[in-house]
């Protein structure tokens, strides 16, 4: 029986002509029955694939067979077989959509004028010689930051990576321009874009955790900083690293503890809410019953 996997991965590289590789990978997808999905911009690739393991193999092979992604940092979970219910391969401005293709500029190395980068063991290193003078900077969404996050960060409220521009600018955290500031996101890929911004606007000691969250929970799991679940972005939603993973979200509809994340109000739509089993439960019975009377 074939053992389902997921891989997530970016590489921030030139790409002269990101029309052609799109065509590739489409066809590299199809060819092994593999879904995901997958954003390429003149600034390189980002991606998140699934399917039976050995065609996941194959994909990261022929991936990796490219030089331009030869180095790239693959990061394994395991899947259900059911995570993506299709495959998506597009060309964009942006491979992270921060509205600014502009302000990004990327070399064979990654991105240019990016944060320093740390490893989990070197951001436990950089805590305990700063203490609490270390600012933990969250890179996703409210909803990510609201089941998940490391101890006492900041956790803007947005809702997509548009909105941190915006904040920046308006002079919201020029408090901590002269702080070190340590931001975090799933694998990395914002982060990249967010410290070359943060940097762009006068942040000074701007620091990137190297290989997000997946990474950190790979080595430290719930030992360390981080406290709750993860947000991934497949069926799956939420993930925990161990079983001794805190909650720290609670239910909209009743306020009871979890860190169940789904479709609400619209369970179809694209709306995301925190909310527990039962309330979820209840509401999709509530849309069946109307749906009926119909």
């Amino acid at each position: 029986m074939s053992t389902p996997k997921i891989v997530l991965f970016y590489v921030f590289t030139p790409l002269p002509d990101p029309e052609a590789i799109r065509l590739w990978q489409q066809t590299l997808c199809e060819s092994l029955g593999l879904h995901g999905r997958i954003i390429l911009s003149p600034h390189g690739i980002n991606g998140t694939v699934g399917g039976n393991l050995a065609e996941v193999k194959r994909y990261v092979r022929a991936t990796r067979g490219y030089r331009p992604f030869a180095d790239a940092d693959i990061k394994w979970s395991e899947g259900t077989g059911d995570d993506f219910p299709r495959l998506s391969v597009r060309v964009r401005p942006e491979i992270v959509t921060f509205g600014a293709p502009q302000e990004v500029a990327v070399d064979a190395h990654g991105v240019i004028d990016g944060g320093t980068r740390l490893s989990p063991t070197e951001l436990h290193e950089l805590v305990a010689a700063r203490g609490d003078d270390v600012v933990f900077f969250d890179g996703r969404n409210r909803i990510e930051s609201s089941i998940g996050r490391f101890a006492n960060a900041i956790t803007p409220d947005v809702e997509t990576t548009r909105d941190f521009l915006p904040l920046l600018d308006s002079g919201a955290f020029d408090d901590l321009k002269d702080r070190p500031v340590v931001t975090y996101c799933t694998g990395g890929v914002r982060c990249e874009v967010l410290t070359a911004l943060m940097r762009h606007r006068g942040f000074e000691e701007v620091y990137q955790l190297d290989g997000g969250i997946v990474a950190y929970g790979d080595q430290f799991g719930d030992d360390g900083l981080w406290e709750g679940s993860l947000y991934v972005f497949d069926k799956r939603m939420t993930v925990d690293f161990t079983e001794r993973a805190a909650v720290i979200s609670t239910c909209v509809e009743c306020g009871s503890p979890t860190s169940n994340v789904a479709n609400h109000p619209d369970r179809l739509g694209r709306d995301l809410a925190v909310i527990c089993a039962e309330c979820f439960s209840a509401s999709e019975e509530s849309v069946t019953g109307l749906v009926g009377e119909r």
